[in-house]
């Protein structure tokens, strides 16, 4: 049986059953409606171990009591059905939640349904459900869609997020600026295709940011970065973050749960070297104290030891091709072991660059070499956590 076939035969059988549950409930008005409200169609799960990964399931059930109520979940993978497993849910009022053992892999589809008596009396299903790796990508235009050649996923098995909706990974990444290509549907593929298991991708970059805009609000700085749009200035002369980028990806990676996802990915550092305006490039040292701030601040709100791949990247265009400064600043966090080590994306140059290397944006073959560069360094760390 081919797997588009089986997928069809899915897609059918989850359709039958949510019409079947549409009569029933226009024939009965006081008939009982399952909804869920996680996990979505799409959402990848960050697995624990390399077999399997904590699944949290929400919802709502109209016309419940909770103690004659059974909720039971089950996992269709490939056409093949488990067994119903009973939710071990806690209630309010009418909504629940519980946690199971998921294992590594999808898509999956998800169905669960709610008996009364020994009698089904609702069900729902969410068809595409992946245990994998998340990966949260911060940073600038590198980082972002500002690339020359849009990308799409190859594998059909990474998936993004922005911060509401799930979808397959294929550029213009949601959450993150620009409209053109990144690497990170090529990045997903292969991480995908490396450890066999769906990916999940929630893009935060910002072009043009100094890693000053990506400060917790209220942090001083004695100089602005060469764009004020997420600075601002005191009375006394000094400047300050007002906080808006950092609580967006602080906000996400809460979101994702205790250790909800791998690492973050932070590709930036352009727009703090080498400025046009002197005064508005920073030093490394800053860089180093700044960069730092947000890796701690983002691991204390988040309640984990969120894991950061720092790349060394300072690139701007031929003949301005790197800062020592902050090139040093960035190995420094990987040296004291404040964060992993990411690529050395400054060393991508010629044709990898738009227009004809000109550029600091990746041409398409340099979107698809960066993500190569970050599947080298990430990979064994996935190897080590899962073995």
């Amino acid at each position: 049986m081919t797997l588009f076939r089986i997928e069809i035969e899915m897609f059918l059988k989850a359709l039958l059953i949510q019409l079947i549950l549409l009569l029933t409930a226009l024939d009965s008005p006081s008939a009982t409606v399952l909804t869920l409200s996680a996990p979505s169609d799409y959402q990848v799960i960050q697995r624990q171990t390399a077999a399997s990964g904590d699944l949290v399931i929400r919802g709502s059930l109209a016309d419940i009591n909770a103690k004659d109520t059974r909720l039971e979940a089950r996992m269709v993978a490939n056409g093949k059905l488990s067994k119903w497993r009973r939710l071990a849910a806690t209630f309010a009022g009418g909504s629940f939640q519980a946690t199971i053992k998921a294992p590594a892999g999808g898509w999956y589809q998800l169905e669960v349904r709610a008996a009364r008596h020994g009698e089904v009396v609702a069900q729902t299903a969410i068809e595409h459900l992946g245990v994998g790796e998340v990966f949260v990508v911060a940073g600038q235009s590198n980082a972002a869609n500002h690339g020359e050649e849009r990308q799409t996923s190859t594998s059909g098995r990474v998936a993004a997020f922005d911060g509401q909706h799930w979808q397959l990974c294929n550029d213009p990444q949601p959450g993150a600026s620009g409209n053109g290509g990144s690497f990170l549907p090529p990045f997903g593929d292969a991480i995908s295709r490396r450890f066999n298991v769906p990916v999940g991708i929630i893009a935060c970059g910002i072009g043009a940011t100094s890693v000053r805009e990506w400060l917790p609000i209220g942090v001083r700085f004695p100089n602005p970065p060469t764009l004020m749009n997420r600075v601002r200035q005191l009375p006394d002369g000094g400047w300050e973050s007002n906080g808006q980028a950092f609580d967006r990806l602080a906000a996400i990676i809460k979101q994702l749960g205790a250790h909800g996802c791998r690492g973050v990915l932070w590709h930036q550092g352009e727009s703090d070297a080498n400025q046009t305006d002197s005064a508005r490039t920073l030093p490394g040292a800053l860089y180093r104290d700044y960069l730092e701030r947000i890796i701690r601040e983002s691991r204390r709100m988040a309640g984990w030891e969120v894991p950061w791949f720092v790349a060394q990247v300072s690139y701007h265009v031929p003949g301005d091709e790197g800062s020592t400064e902050i090139r040093t600043a960035q190995a420094s966090l990987w040296r004291d072991h404040i964060a992993f080590e990411g690529p050395d994306t400054d060393a991508l140059k010629g044709p990898l660059r738009e227009n004809g290397g000109r550029g600091v944006h990746f041409s398409g073959p340099g979107l698809r070499l960066h993500a190569a560069c970050w599947v080298e360094k990430v990979a064994p760390c996935i190897e080590k956590e899962t073995h």
